[in-house]
């Protein structure tokens, strides 16, 4: 490796210090997929919106989101021991929203059904119902693997996006 590629920065690349702002800031350069997690607790649909969901492993099939720990609907999640990932589909922006809202009737204003281990809300991207494996301490949020038991593609449309404080979709092969 070469001493520029080693250390270098490029005179117009600005170094930030990694508080909040600057945290959130270039983090927001990075573009996520968002999802709402869903549970059943107690007889009662719950659910919240994560962008923070990715793969963890093929053999077994493992997933992981992260929840913030003042969240009021995690350890009601928690407390069912099982959840579906909701992949939202590119016309979902008020869903997102939706479950990002505290306090919101959120299963009463949107259209689901009941999946094995949480609702599957309507026309969705994909679907993945898991049942929690681990949970592991990550500053404010605890990180969440799932081990995926049943999962699905329920829309041909492309993925809701997240990128700088913005929803986006992809652009068309046309």
């Amino acid at each position: 490796m070469s001493e520029e590629a080693a250390g270098s920065h490029d005179s117009d690349t600005d170094i930030l210090k990694p508080d909040a702002a600057s945290f959130r800031s270039v983090l927001g350069h990075f573009a996520t997929g968002i999802t709402v997690i869903t549970a059943m607790d107690d007889g009662e649909p719950v659910g919240i919106a994560a962008n923070s969901f990715t793969s963890v492993s093929l053999d077994p099939p493992l997933v992981l989101f992260c929840a913030a720990k003042t969240s009021s609907t995690w350890p009601r999640i928690q407390h069912a021991g099982h959840f579906t990932v909701n992949v939202l589909d590119e016309h979902q922006e008020h869903i997102s929203r939706l479950f990002a809202e505290k306090g919101a009737d959120r299963f009463g204003r949107i259209e689901w059904h009941s999946g094995d281990r949480g609702p599957i809300l309507h026309d969705v991207h994909a679907y993945l119902d898991c049942t929690i494996e681990s949970e592991h301490d990550a500053g404010d949020h605890v990180i969440v693997v799932g081990r995926v038991h049943e999962l699905g593609l329920t829309a041909d449309a492309g993925p809701l996006l997240f990128y700088q404080g913005r929803y986006g979709r992809l652009l068309g092969s046309d």
